[in-house]
């Protein structure tokens, strides 16, 4: 609105002019410009829209792990000495064994440990499934927390039902199948080496099966191995068809016929034949190739190769007794009625061997091969023949 004043004229009133202006209409161009606009506006609202619920979820996924990450690297103490000494607490890692086996592998160049190191043996179990004897074990580690780990290796699909309170309780480690006979087997025995080797107190490692049973008990066991200044595996030179008879001369240049060994698979090495054990890759391959039934992989590999890598480590003998008197190309396996006073005195008495260069009469610590069965009558000779 626009207001003018016109002149005052003599005799005349004033008068105003009021003009009102007009609404102009908006231009052709600028409305299609604002319409343009506004379709952009819709066009890019949908896609972001569909963007957000095509990958809105992984965003948040990814922003939560970056969170997470980003105070994990906070909470974590990289440089904390406890994580090196610590053993694990989970044994179901998610290692395979080519990953397992480097790890284990690795050796301190220090001998001295910047740490109270409480040495402890490894009890290792071989089984296919249950361990009926497992309640003889238990009364046999009673009291001894600290000294002693356990590793369980079983087949896959086997479940075990140990009670919280029970010292097999989730010691069961990440297991394949295992075919005696075959490089499974050795497979199986390295897998248990290389778990056990992960705890840095673990110094002694005893391989064992189901129906193994201690023939003493944990104090005279605990200070015989450490004590001693050999690890305990067979490894003779056997010149029949059973021993020489199953070399191939494909095992060459890494086994020459005079190295060629035969001994029981059951052993008891201490933490340096372990790592050796663990970290072979030259005689692996032939072995694996060279060595196959009527060539059992079992009774030649270990033997052979500790026997030209540490010769005189070894006290070329196992402490875990066996029976061969029955013959036959197994050792006799012994039933509730076999397990009696006399049974127990013939196999505690009168042992005659080699300990640390000395007669000794104590020269077994553990036996099988003990069916289920045999269970109640060993409870219950144990306080009176093997001292728990």
């Amino acid at each position: 609105m626009q207001l003018r004043g016109s002149s005052l004229e003599e005799g005349k009133n004033p008068t105003v002019t009021v003009k009102i202006n007009q609404p102009r209409v908006m231009p052709h161009r600028l409305l299609k410009l604002l319409l343009l606009f506004l379709v952009l506006c819709f066009i890019f609202s949908a896609v972001t829209i569909s963007l957000i619920r095509h990958f809105g979820g992984q965003s948040i996924f990814v922003t939560n792990m970056s969170r997470t990450t980003f105070l994990s690297c906070i909470d974590e103490e990289p440089l904390n000495f406890d994580r090196w000494i610590r053993p694990p607490t989970n044994l179901l890692h998610s290692m395979n064994d080519s990953e397992l086996l480097w790890r284990a592998s690795f050796i301190p160049q220090r001998k001295e440990y910047p740490f109270k190191r409480v040495p402890k043996i490894a009890f290792m179990f071989l089984t296919k499934g249950p361990l009926p004897l497992a309640p003889i074990w238990e009364r046999f580690f009673r009291g001894h927390d600290g000294l002693y780990s356990i590793y369980v290796h079983s087949l896959p699909s086997f479940k075990p039902q140990f009670p919280s309170s029970s010292v097999f309780y989730k010691r069961q480690i990440p297991s394949q199948v295992s075919e005696w006979g075959r490089m499974s087997i050795c497979d199986a025995e390295r897998r248990l080496l290389a778990n056990a080797l992960l705890d840095i107190s673990n110094e002694w490692f005893i391989l064992l099966s189901e129906s193994c049973a201690p023939l003493s008990n944990f104090t005279v066991a605990y200070q015989y191995l450490m004590k001693s200044k050999y690890s305990f595996i067979g490894a003779f030179d056997d010149p029949g068809p059973h021993g020489r008879g199953r070399y191939k001369e494909n095992m060459l240049p890494e086994v020459n016929i005079s190295e060629w060994r035969k001994g029981s698979q059951w052993f008891e090495v201490n933490r340096k034949l372990a790592i050796s054990i663990v970290e072979d890759n030259k005689f692996y391959p032939k072995f694996l190739e060279f060595c196959r039934p009527p060539c059992y992989v079992d009774e030649h590999y270990f033997p052979t190769m500790l026997t030209i890598r540490a010769p005189t480590m070894l006290a070329n003998r196992s402490i875990t007794w066996v029976d061969w008197s029955r013959g036959g190309p197994h050792p006799a396996t012994f039933g509730r009625g076999d397990i009696t006073e006399e049974f127990m005195k013939r196999v505690l008495e009168h042992q005659n061997c080699t300990y640390n260069g000395q007669q000794s009469s104590v020269c077994y610590l553990f036996g099988r091969k003990f069916a289920p069965s045999t269970l109640e009558p060993l409870l219950l000779l144990a306080p009176k023949y093997l001292g728990f």
